[in-house]
């Protein structure tokens, strides 16, 4: 019998538990209809919550600008050139070509990042697969829990990056497998990783350096030919956009200056959330009947979860390896625990859920297999005893430790998806539709969306900000998408504090040109401890009050409207405005 491929009949791969004095290449195992059954399980986990998650509330400027930069790049925009883009061109190009075959809707996008979530979901199962499918079964679903419920399906490039990483590692890694174009592979998916985003640059350096442990130029040459092969196209985004200006926009802003306006204390805070997101999606929860800490002691704890999962993971890996130096298995959990390593700092540069779940969707969930690897020899390869071992720790974890941001959002999305307390109210315009998560304001971004389609023309430019342009916390960047034949009037779709408020950022010569203003009093409370709440240049402000006369105000918001139209004052009625 070939212990490498061959299935017990309990239906988990030979050479689970393998005592530490073999050595063993094994880990290699056959698909068969109980996999199917374990991938089964994952596919109808994910499919539970998706029709909540279509038609869930969106983060209006992550999701709005996922919606909008594409829609720019297909109208001939370059990134970090014609708009600012704190990461690679690659998301926005396969964006852009996924919007051009099948439409620029809200619906394509967030297909489109379900496709990326079920890439990190199905990588960590293939990971785990190694130790045995119900251990596979059980990571794949910790992954899913941690990783759709922060930001929902909103097509970030983070999580594309990750998925094509950690696919990438695996193959290098995996064991039970030969051939000579899995390395070629391996290093074009990381290519086209560092294209989605340049900053998985040490989190792949580690985790194809252990993969390729000891390397030799015979092993590591295929690899670095892929990455080149994959990589590449970032040439042609720099010619495009200029060295300068493709420098500034993936180095310089988002590294230096994005920082002291984003960042929130370190260690989080025991008594109270500190993200203004975060407390704005805590007015609105479901019950958990379980015990549990509070909210925000929750993320405090996901705070130090984070690393001590990331660095089990990886340490086990290097001991399993030292311990078993024939066992490939040990090879790839180091490979994919030293992955883990380098995306870290994805999780301290803003502690809040988002981070934290965009980096614990891997190591945490691979937690099981590294539990698997320190269990004695004794224990029998295949057993109930193994598998609630080496399982119980995280699910612990994500139902009593973190559940209000985990399974407590997976139920809540499920019941929504049964029609049973869905949140998610629509603005549209001309059959394109955005979820806001106020009904108030959502209703008066439709009564503002009604006007400004009636008396604007097509190719005229718009301008979406704050009512103070002091202050650049945020914005409502999807009324870019619902209004695809204006002109965005500023590079500045995205708005961060210290940047497009910025003394030199240029903002009031764009508001100057705009032919029209969506002016937001939505995140005008925004109160963050960090440098957002430092006033900015009031020069834009001052070039509102001087040329600019409101059209129109919407909804009612403690005395201030919800939104502001604006219009420059020599050109009121030219289409019927009041």
């Amino acid at each position: 019998m070939n212990t490498t491929t061959e299935l017990t009949l309990a239906g988990d791969s030979v050479g689970e538990g393998l005592p530490d004095r073999q050595p063993t290449t094994g880990g290699g195992w056959r698909f068969g209809w109980l996999d199917a059954i374990s991938l089964g399980l994952v596919i109808l986990a994910l499919a539970v919550p998706l029709r909540g998650l279509l038609r869930y509330q969106g983060p209006p400027m992550e999701e709005g600008f996922m919606l909008a930069f594409p829609q720019e790049v297909l109208r001939g925009s370059i990134p970090n050139r014609d708009f600012l883009h704190l990461y690679g061109p690659g998301s926005l190009w396969v964006l852009a070509g996924v919007f051009k075959v099948f439409g620029t809707s809200l619906a394509t996008e967030r297909w489109f990042g379900l496709l990326q979530h079920a890439g990190i979901i199905f990588g960590v199962w293939a990971v785990a697969r190694h130790w045995g499918r119900r251990t596979a079964t059980v990571c794949a679903l910790v992954s899913l829990v941690v990783v759709v419920p922060p930001i929902g399906l909103t097509a970030l490039a983070w999580n594309g990056a990750v998925a094509l990483a950690l696919w990438s590692v695996y193959l290098l890694a995996q064991p039970g497998r030969g051939g000579s174009k899995r390395p070629i592979v391996a290093g074009l998916l990381a290519g086209l990783a560092l294209l989605f985003r340049p900053d998985l640059v040490l989190a792949l350096s580690l985790g194809l350096g252990a993969a390729v442990w000891r390397p030799t130029m015979d092993r590591v040459r295929p690899v670095l030919t892929g990455l080149v092969a994959g990589a590449s196209p970032m040439l042609v985004h720099i010619v495009m956009a200029g060295p300068e200006a493709a420098f500034k926009g993936m180095f310089v802003e988002p590294v230096f200056r994005l920082r002291p306006g984003r960042s929130l204390p370190v260690p989080p805070s025991w008594t109270e959330l500190d993200g203004f997101l975060q407390k704005a999606a805590g007015l609105r929860t479901i019950g958990w009947p379980f015990p549990a800490p509070t909210s925000a002691q929750q993320v405090a704890l996901w705070f130090f979860l984070v690393p001590v999962s990331t660095v089990f993971v990886a340490a086990v890996g290097i001991w399993s390896c030292r311990r078993r130096p024939g066992d490939q298995r040990s090879h790839l959990l180091r490979a994919v625990g030293f992955l883990g390593l380098g995306m870290l700092t994805q999780a301290m540069q803003r502690p809040d859920t988002a981070h934290f779940a965009w980096v614990s969707c891997v190591p945490l969930a691979l937690v099981p297999v590294a539990v698997h690897q320190l269990l004695p020899a004794g224990w029998p390869a295949v057993s109930w005893r193994r598998f609630v071992a080496t399982t119980a720790p995280v699910v612990i974890v994500v139902f009593a430790a973190i559940p209000h941001y985990t399974v407590r959002t997976y139920v809540d999305l499920a019941g929504q998806s049964l029609g049973r307390n869905v949140f998610g109210f629509p603005v549209n315009h001309e059959g394109r539709n955005f979820y806001y998560g106020s009904p108030d304001a959502a209703a008066a971004a439709n009564e503002l969306v009604r006007d400004l389609g009636e008396w604007s023309q097509p190719g005229e430019s718009l301008l979406v900000g704050p009512v103070d342009f002091r202050f650049t916390p945020y914005s409502d960047a999807f009324f870019y998408f619902l209004f695809p034949d204006l002109v965005p009037a500023t590079r500045y779709i995205e708005m961060d504090p210290g940047i497009a408020n910025g003394h030199d950022s240029g903002l009031a010569d764009e508001v100057r040109s705009a032919d029209w203003l969506i002016l937001s009093n939505v995140w005008t409370n925004w109160a963050e401890p960090n440098a957002s709440l430092e006033p900015g240049s009031d020069a834009p402000n001052q070039v509102v009050k001087d040329h600019f006369c409101r059209v129109g105000a919407y909804g009612d918001r403690d005395g201030r409207p919800w939104f502001e139209l604006y219009r420059p004052c020599d050109r009121i009625g030219d289409h019927g405005e009041g």
